[in-house]
């Protein structure tokens, strides 16, 4: 590939997307803080590490890829120590990572980079990873010692440039020649850029609730739903439910497809916010936790915890779908419309004897556990009783002896449900969400931080 990355220049295109991230006013403290590259723990080769409160929107997906990139290559018995790899191999699944993000943020129009202009970055004494004694990478964050005075973001964005390639293999290409893309101090902010120029400006218009509400808070450096969305899944929403939903005649976008990476929220149990399905049973054991001010990640090698959607699960996936309050009822008259939706007979005649079995109070609501002892009575759980996890959470303040490492614990799904909502354990009340049972001793005898 013969790329002149110099030669193409930004445009007003990713003038709009940068005020789309950042709104009119950048706060130059909060751009300071997004000010890294995807750097990793000298303690876990594959654990990236964030130095502020702010790109965890950006980290923890792409950490998420990683991990589940890892997961695919251990059970195919292509990677024999997941936790034991050189750096060349880990650059390697960080390009791998990235383009899987891209690709599902690509529209189908060209794949959109953004970089620094090679002459003028250098100029400006960018300092390389690969150039730095590993144990140094870490003081990147505070870059007095190791570079000339950062970068302000006006001059930043002044030498940003722009080049357009034809397939996910090129992008590749273009990253492997150019790591330093990735790995520098702006690693983070060039990617972000190139997902959402990739994803172009007219679809994140589509997307985005409120573009006048930047991505980026202006006071606090959090990146939105949206934005992690973005990330996550390529669909730059502010919900986290299955599909669009209409509430009060107001069109609100969700997820529309199983996702690649889960997610689940803390804030769900206190139902600010409602986790669906193709966020909460991924298509791999990869899922990204959100705090009410921080992103991490948790994993398993265990496959069967996200086996294919059973008939059951469909069932009642479908059921919430016509119950957006959540009450787990619906209107008698929606039963014809559920049970066409998951293809089941739905003649006036059957359904009409159907809502008077089931709603034989005539009260004009069927209950969901009725609904589901009548066409599903047989539920067989689809994910095993024990299993491994681990947790990782990118700031070192927040891990053990301030070490990003990967935090290991046995779970098991207890008979009873017995949801935890104490403010002491936030991390066993986010997994109850999505296992109401579930139970978990961590290998170190500490629960992991969510924050």
């Amino acid at each position: 590939m013969d790329v002149n990355p110099s030669a193409s220049t930004p445009n007003n295109e990713l003038d709009e997307i940068i005020k789309l991230m950042w709104g009119t006013d950048v706060k130059e403290d909060v751009f300071q803080r997004w000010t890294q590259g995807f750097n990793f723990s000298t303690d876990e080769p594959t654990a990236l590490i964030q130095f502020a409160g702010g790109p965890c929107a950006v980290l923890a997906p792409v950490q998420a890829f990683i991990i589940k990139i890892l997961i695919a290559e251990s059970l195919s018995a292509s990677c024999s120590n997941w936790r034991d790899m050189e750096t060349e191999k880990v650059n390697r699944l960080l390009i791998r990572a990235a383009c899987e993000i891209l690709n599902q943020a690509h529209s189908g129009r060209k794949y959109m980079l953004v970089h620094l202009n090679e002459n003028e970055s250098a100029a400006a004494g960018q300092a390389k990873v690969n150039d730095l004694d590993p144990a140094a990478s870490c003081l990147l964050v505070d870059r007095s010692d190791i570079l000339s005075p950062p970068l302000n973001h006006r001059l930043f964005h002044s030498q940003l440039r722009v080049v357009s390639l034809d397939s996910s293999d090129e992008v590749e290409a273009f990253y492997l020649e150019r790591i330093e893309t990735l790995r520098e101090t702006f690693g983070v902010l060039l990617f972000l850029y190139s997902v959402m120029y990739t994803k172009g400006l007219d679809q994140l218009h589509t997307e985005v609730t409120d573009v006048s509400e930047p991505m980026i808070d202006a006071e606090y450096g959090y990146g939105s739903q949206c934005l992690i969305n973005l990330m996550i899944t390529g669909r730059a929403v502010a919900h986290v439910w299955n599909n669009d939903q209409d509430v009060g005649g107001l069109k609100l976008r969700g997820i529309d497809k199983q996702s690649k990476i889960g997610f689940l929220a803390l804030l769900e149990h206190l139902r600010y916010c409602e986790v669906g399905s193709f966020l909460k049973s991924p298509i791999n054991p990869v899922w990204v936790l959100g705090s009410e001010t921080h992103l991490t990640v948790l994993f398993s090698f265990e496959k069967q915890l996200v086996c294919a959607e059973t008939p059951s699960e469909m069932a009642k996936r479908v059921f919430k779908s016509y119950d957006p309050e959540g009450n787990n009822f619906i209107a008698a008259d929606l039963l014809q419309d559920v049970l066409n939706s998951l293809d089941l007979v739905s003649d006036p005649e059957y359904v009409d004897i159907m809502k008077k079995k089931l709603d034989g109070d005539n009260l004009g609501i069927i209950l969901l556990s009725a609904f589901m002892d009548e066409f599903f009575p047989e539920q067989t759980p689809s994910a095993p009783d024990t299993f491994t996890l681990f947790h990782y959470n990118g700031i070192s303040r927040s891990c053990p002896n301030g070490k990003v490492m990967y935090q290991e614990g046995n779970a098991v799904l207890l008979e009873c449900n017995m949801k935890c909502v104490l403010e002491s354990n936030p991390m066993l009340t986010c997994l109850q969400t999505k296992w109401p049972s579930i139970e978990v001793q961590w290998t170190l005898g500490t629960t992991p931080s969510l924050n």
